[in-house]
C-alpha cells in the first residue's frame, strides 16, 4: 500500500517509516500541513495518516480541504486529544478513523488495512479499462481482448498505476517512488520491469498500448487517443 504520513514529530515519523516499510508499505512523509496537502492532491495514495496538530493549518482543515477537492481516500487521524467531542469533530471533518497518542504500531497497521479494505470494497465492482485491456483491482485479474494475462507483482503494480492514471504521462521518478518508495532501484530496474510488462500486455497483440515518452516517462493510452 502507498501511504502518506502528515506529522510534524520527526521521531514519530521515523518510527512509522521503520515499522510500516517492514510491513511492505511504500511511505511518503510531510512535516507540515501545506506540503502534506499538496502531496495528497498530487498523488494517488491508498490512505493518509494525519496528525491533528500541525504548524500552519491543523489536521481538521487539511481533512476538510481534501474532501472538498473530491479526494475520498481513507484518512486515519492521530491526536493526543481523547474526548468524545474531539473524535466527533474529526469525523465531521471527513476522517475515517481516529487514534489517540501514544498508540501501538500493530494497531495502526491493522486500522490502516481495515480502512483500505473497506475503501476497496466500495470500488470492487469498478473494472478499469483502456481499449481492450481491463484490470479488476479487487481480484487483480488482467485481461486483454478476452484473454487472461499473468504478470509478476512489480509489473502488475506498474500496470495498475498506468491504468489508473491513463492517459497521463507518468514520469520515471514518480513510478520508481510509487513502486520502491525511498529505496531507489538500480538504474535499469524500471526498464527491465517495463520490458516484462510489454512482453505480456503488448507484444502478443496487434496494437501497443504502453508508450515511452522519451526523456519523461511512460503512458498507457488507447491507440485512437495517441497525439504525436
Amino acid at each position: 500500500m502507498y501511504i502518506l504520513i502528515i506529522e510534524d514529530n520527526p521521531d514519530l515519523v521515523a518510527n512509522l517509516y521503520d515499522y510500516l516499510e517492514l510491513q511492505g508499505y511504500v511511505v511518503d512523509a510531510a512535516y507540515e500541513a501545506k506540503s502534506g496537502l499538496q502531496f495528497a492532491l498530487e498523488n494517488d495514495y491508498d490512505a493518509i495518516v494525519l496528525d491533528l496538530m500541525l504548524p500552519g493549518m491543523d489536521g481538521l482543515e487539511v481533512c476538510s480541504r481534501l474532501r472538498e477537492a473530491g479526494r475520498d481516500l481513507p484518512i486515519l487521524m492521530l491526536t493526543a486529544r481523547d474526548t468524545l467531542e474531539d473524535k466527533l469533530e474529526g469525523f465531521a471533518h471527513g476522517a475515517d478513523d481516529y487514534m489517540i497518542k501514544p498508540f501501538a504500531m500493530q494497531e495502526l497497521d491493522a486500522r490502516l488495512q481495515a480502512m483500505v479494505r473497506r475503501a476497496r470494497g466500495e470500488q470492487s465492482r469498478e473494472v478499469i479499462q483502456v481499449s481492450d485491456l481491463s484490470f479488476d483491482p479487487a481480484s487483480l485479474r488482467v485481461e486483454r481482448a478476452g484473454q487472461r494475462l499473468s504478470l509478476p507483482p512489480i509489473p502488475l503494480k506498474i500496470l495498475s498505476l498506468l491504468l489508473r492514471q491513463s492517459p497521463r504521462v507518468i514520469p520515471r521518478k514518480e513510478i520508481e517512488r510509487r513502486i520502491w518508495g525511498n529505496t531507489r532501484p538500480d538504474s535499469d530496474a524500471l526498464r527491465a520491469h517495463m520490458s516484462v510488462l510489454r512482453s505480456v500486455v503488448d507484444r502478443p497483440f496487434e496494437q501497443a498500448l504502453i508508450r515511452t515518452v522519451h526523456g519523461i516517462g511512460y503512458q498507457l493510452v488507447a491507440p485512437d487517443e495517441v497525439q504525436d
